[in-house]
């Protein structure tokens, strides 16, 4: 078939077409003009992903998603989350939007159509075939990209129509997760991704930088599939209601053994020497914070890094239950849920425990052992400092003196995070904003040449 060279190059756009609904139907009052306008575009896209900060609604734009999924599909729609966070979400439902969300353990649950909710421990047990759609809560388990949690989500849910994953994050400079919310929702493979907008920085595979002349290409690639905003101002909301409570941090820094034959302790540099002054210093460390628990009547949370801290910190803590790994699914949900509705004064776990999607705003002190994972310190905080806090949030850094270069470390990957977070708004925005005006339009990357190319002589000849 004949085609201009016009048309060629029409074909070699890059396209992300919408997939979802053409006419949205009439959302719930109860959402925010923002929150509406997003769920609007994300059922408009059928695929698609919300970066969203934490308190800025997510929980009801994706019931909200879930609702009119199941009703334009009339198939039941399977929301995935971490522990704790399912029930949790079912109680926001019944109470927020009136509506019945059901918790599945396995596909025998799924009584026919409606709303359902389970972990992703239990996703080996559903047959994506039956469903209309599906939505991941706390999407930032699509990051690895060998993770088994990545792998069978990509590939068991392909045929499904409406995929929509949510997450207060990713890490703006974690190309990797980007990539993995590409290939969940069937934009782009991961390979494909870096191959056509990055480069190898160096001889290190593990890095890659963006394309100088593909940057602009990059981010307008990303706004027609994702949506990423920390604050409703970031897409031209004004909404003060969204203004955070102050953020007050306190290290807190207790004695370190000197090593055998040395007169002052040192400064632990390797992750090795880190651990053992961890180790070390455990007993200072639990007294510590121990006594800032104990002073206050208030509710308080510590989140430490040993199972050992975590036994023993609950023992010196008037009222204090612990959540830790050996605990069944059902203790933890329960201990998390009853501390959550301030059943229980202090809660003590760890960041990989209760790290991710819990809302545990009516506390606002949070005791911490930091480790060099900027990733968990920054989600356990916001567990507590998120939009809704009204009260100014205390966090408690207790390390040892040996430990400063954790400090450093945490500090360092705060500043890189929060830099490449406003790149990502900033770059974004516009595109987004036209995104979100224009639901339901043909999106394309489009070549533009800054050479007019000729054909050869001997190939028009051929042509006439």
């Amino acid at each position: 078939m004949n085609q201009t060279y016009e048309q060629f190059l029409e074909k070699k756009s890059i396209v992300t077409v919408p997939t979802g609904i053409e006419s949205v139907p009439k959302l719930n009052p109860v959402l925010f003009d923002f929150q509406r306008d997003i769920t609007r575009w994300a059922l408009n896209r059928g695929r698609a992903a919300i970066f969203a900060g934490t308190g800025l609604g997510k929980t009801a734009m994706q019931l909200e998603c879930a609702r009119v999924i199941e009703s334009h599909t009339k198939k039941p729609v399977l929301i995935f989350a971490p522990l704790a966070v399912a029930p949790q979400t079912v109680d926001q439902a019944a109470e927020l939007l009136k509506y019945h969300v059901i918790f599945a353990k396995t596909q025998s649950d799924i009584g026919g159509r409606g709303i359902y909710i389970t972990n992703y421990q239990k996703r080996e047990h559903f047959d994506p075939s039956q469903f209309g759609g599906v939505i991941l809560d706390e999407s930032s388990c699509l990051k690895s990209e060998d993770a088994q949690t990545r792998k069978s989500l990509v590939e068991e849910w392909r045929y499904c129509a409406f995929r929509l994953a949510f997450t207060a994050t990713p890490a703006p400079n974690d190309f990797m997760e980007i990539g993995g919310h590409a290939e969940f929702l069937g934009v782009m493979t991961t390979a494909e991704m870096l191959s056509t907008f990055f480069v190898h920085d160096g001889g290190e595979t593990s890095k890659w930088r963006l394309k100088g002349h593909a940057e602009m290409d990059f981010w307008r690639w990303m706004a027609s599939w994702c949506i990423a905003i920390q604050h409703p101002r970031d897409l031209g909301y004004d909404d003060a209601r969204y203004d955070l409570p102050p953020l007050n941090v306190r290290v807190v820094r207790v004695a370190s053994t000197p090593a055998s034959g040395e007169m002052f302790a040192g400064t632990a540099q390797t992750l090795s020497d880190r651990r053992g002054a961890r180790r070390d210093s455990i007993d200072l460390r639990l007294r510590a914070a121990a006594e800032i628990a104990n002073a206050s009547g208030e509710l308080f949370a510590a989140y430490v890094t040993l199972n050992s801290e975590g036994e023993e910190l609950t023992k010196m803590i008037g009222g204090a239950i612990e959540v830790a790994g050996r605990h069944t699914d059902e203790q933890k949900t329960d201990r998390l849920l009853a501390f959550a509705r301030g059943e229980t004064r202090c809660l003590v776990t760890k960041g990989k425990i209760a790290g991710h999607g819990m809302n545990f705003q009516r506390c606002h002190n949070l005791i911490y052992f930091p480790d060099d994972s900027f990733e968990t310190y920054f989600q356990s905080v916001r567990r507590f400092w998120r939009f809704g806090q009204k009260e100014i949030v205390n966090v408690w850094l207790v390390l040892s003196e040996a430990e400063s270069s954790v400090l450093e470390n945490l500090k360092r990957k705060e500043r890189e995070a929060s830099e490449m977070y406003k790149q990502l708004i900033t770059n974004m925005a516009d595109f987004t904003k036209a995104s979100l005006k224009s639901s339901g339009a043909r999106t394309t990357l489009d070549y533009k040449p800054k050479k007019d190319m000729k054909l050869p002589e001997w190939l028009i000849s051929e042509t006439k």
